[in-house]
């Protein structure tokens, strides 16, 4: 990816976006630049991340997912969020996690 340099009048556009409710993932879209650097530009402006969970209204189907034997990277990708967000969902729900990247008996 090419480096992208944003104005500050662009910077500004990039967190009022931000505070209206638009993702990461848009904000880098619509300025040409990763995610991570829209939320570098957030924090230097002194704006609070969102931080991106498991939808509340998917967590039962997360827990019956990893519990019928997916891994924590399967269900995150069902949910586009990443294995660590699906991890910290389920152990908030009260799952036991198994070792890293071990699909569960049933499945194997």
């Amino acid at each position: 990816m090419a480096q992208t340099f944003l104005s500050p009048v662009q910077v500004d556009e990039l967190v009022a976006l931000y505070e209206a409710g638009a993702t990461l993932v848009d904000l880098g879209e619509r300025f040409g630049i990763h995610r991570r650097t829209a939320a570098a530009h957030l924090v230097r402006r002194s704006v609070p991340v969102r931080r991106r969970g498991l939808d509340k209204r998917h967590l039962a189907e997360a827990v019956e997912l990893y519990s019928d034997g997916l891994t924590l990277m399967e269900v995150g990708l069902r949910f586009g969020v990443s294995q660590q967000t699906v991890g910290r969902a389920l152990v908030a729900a009260g799952v036991a996690l198994r070792p890293s990247g071990r699909r569960s008996q049933a499945t194997a």
